[in-house]
């Protein structure tokens, strides 16, 4: 089955965080939640991306508005997930954080249907995620009234900067930022001592 990556796959320096995405650690979580929120045949590493760009893998991340964990969900955001989920035990647990923001990505990806090119779609639904819905409808219409293609990310991108209540930089690195660590983390490795 064809992989679904970001199509803005832009190979950058590094993000500031130093993360390598060599640590393995999650992985097993990562595999398992994507298949099943979004199927066998979808790259389980774009969501290790996401949560490279949101944590640094650390389940001890906290942020300044309250959010939690290795995918940085709020607390209430987690609450609504587990409420369907009651396996969901604690926003704290790396294993139903990881579980639970997949979840999150998986409801958002099913927001954006309209959207018709699955790799572009993973854009709205990081860009989602990170500033919320609303904000990116609200940069859709813009995008609409100046005529641009408002299903296209860098349509988007475009004109973020005139998006009212909007901290459109950081939503804009931050789906760079996802697709840095995907890049990163996709190359293929070479064998030990090999050239």
């Amino acid at each position: 089955m064809r992989r679904l990556i970001p199509t803005s796959c832009i190979v950058l320096a590094l993000c500031a965080s130093g993360a390598t995405g060599q640590n393995s650690r999650y992985d097993e979580y990562f595999r398992a939640y994507s298949k099943r929120y979004f199927g066998v045949g979808f790259d389980w590493k774009v969501f290790k991306a996401q949560a490279l760009t949101e944590s640094n893998l650390s389940p001890d991340a906290r942020s300044w508005a309250g959010a939690i964990g290795i995918m940085q969900l709020l607390p209430s955001t987690f609450q609504e997930i587990a409420s369907k989920n009651p396996e969901f035990t604690s926003v704290d647990d790396p294993r139903w954080n990881i579980a639970a923001g997949i979840s999150y990505d998986r409801r958002l990806w099913n927001s954006w249907k309209e959207i018709p090119h699955n790799a572009e779609r993973l854009n709205f639904v990081f860009g989602s995620y990170n500033a919320g819905r609303s904000t990116i409808l609200r940069a859709q219409e813009k995008a609409k009234t100046d005529s641009l293609n408002h299903q296209a990310w860098s349509a988007i991108e475009t004109v973020a900067p005139r998006v009212n209540r909007w901290r459109s930089a950081e939503t804009l690195e931050y789906v760079r930022r996802i697709d840095q660590h995907y890049t990163k983390i996709s190359k293929p490795r070479l064998p030990a001592g090999a050239k």
